[in-house]
């Protein structure tokens, strides 16, 4: 027998590959390709329904915010009418109850930006104290963290309107900032981050060259945080930007009001009609107006999410 002469098993799938009949291994590579290509579709699909789900309501407000009030109710929902009225609303916008929207948008940035910026540096230092240093109490305190995720913001209004009053600081700025500067998901948030991200054994290392707490916290361990750092902050951005129930309990004066308020009273001011008032077209277009600053801080803060997802692999 020679030793060049192949296998039975190598020259039985050679006669039957050179016949045209697919082998074996050909067989399920295909199946597993139609059925890889099957859930594809099917994630697809999927993907376009939900998309399709969270744009119709963006697309309504910006077909709604180009009409006047005739045209609100006189043309179809989501296809612009034949006058296009969006200047005119900006302008009006300016000009109605001495253009107290704009004072109501630059409150909402204060709030927004004071509460959510004080509580991304708070969840920073609460979430890295959890996940890398010991001491007595931790998992006890984390606990309790965590267990006031599940509470809803709503229960907490009235003991905080409560423990607000007895300060004296009701209808002032202060009575929105200062619950905003609390985020236990935030902590949580950063205190998972923390503990993939930071390694003990870089932190170890900086000790031992010299470096102090302060100069380790910020020099190698604040740099590998950024995703989690922008994440949180854009999440507290948000929700206090968002937050309604809590500025309508402790805020009475409109001057003070966010824009989240101020646009509920011109709309119960148009549904009871008083003084024939209707502005349900300065309504759609000062919430278009109201959205466009968190579509942009999206937009923008993409870059920070991707590049520090990669600065600790370069460092």
């Amino acid at each position: 027998m020679s030793v060049f002469a192949p296998r039975a098993d190598v020259r039985d799938e050679t006669l039957t590959t050179a016949t045209g009949m697919p082998s074996h291994e050909d067989r399920s590579v295909r199946d597993r390709g139609r059925r890889l290509g099957g859930r594809r579709i099917g994630s697809h699909v999927f993907l376009v329904i939900l998309a399709i789900y969270f744009v119709i309501p963006i697309w309504w407000l910006v077909v709604a915010a180009t009409k006047n009030t005739s045209g609100l109710f006189g043309s179809p929902a989501f296809w612009f009418d034949d006058h296009f009225a969006l200047f005119e609303n900006i302008a009006g916008l300016f000009t109605h109850q001495g253009g107290i929207y704009w004072r109501w948008l630059g409150n909402s940035f204060l709030y927004a930006f004071a509460g959510g910026i004080g509580a991304t540096v708070l969840a920073i230092l609460a979430g890295y104290g959890f996940a890398k240093y010991r001491f007595r109490g931790r998992g006890a305190v984390f606990s309790v963290i965590l267990g006031s995720v599940m509470v809803p913001l709503t229960a907490l209004v009235i003991p905080t309107f409560m423990l607000l009053s007895q300060y004296g600081i009701i209808n002032t700025p202060w009575a929105v900032i200062l619950p905003s500067l609390l985020s236990p998901f935030g902590v949580y948030l950063m205190r998972v981050y923390t503990q993939d991200a930071v390694p003990d054994e870089m932190l170890e290392a900086a000790r031992i060259d010299g470096a102090g707490e302060l100069r380790t916290f910020f020099q190698v361990a604040l740099p590998l945080l950024k995703p989690a750092i922008v994440t949180v902050l854009l999440l507290s951005v948000v929700g206090t930007w968002n937050n309604f129930f809590l500025p309508l309990a402790v805020l009475t004066d409109p001057e003070l009001l966010p824009v989240t308020v101020g646009l509920n009273r011109w709309t119960a001011l148009s549904n009871a009609g008083a003084g024939g008032e209707q502005v349900w077209n300065l309504i759609t277009s000062g919430a278009f107006v109201s959205v466009l600053p968190l579509i942009l801080s999206f937009l923008f803060l993409q870059r920070y999410w991707q590049g520090g997802l990669s600065i600790g692999s370069i460092k």
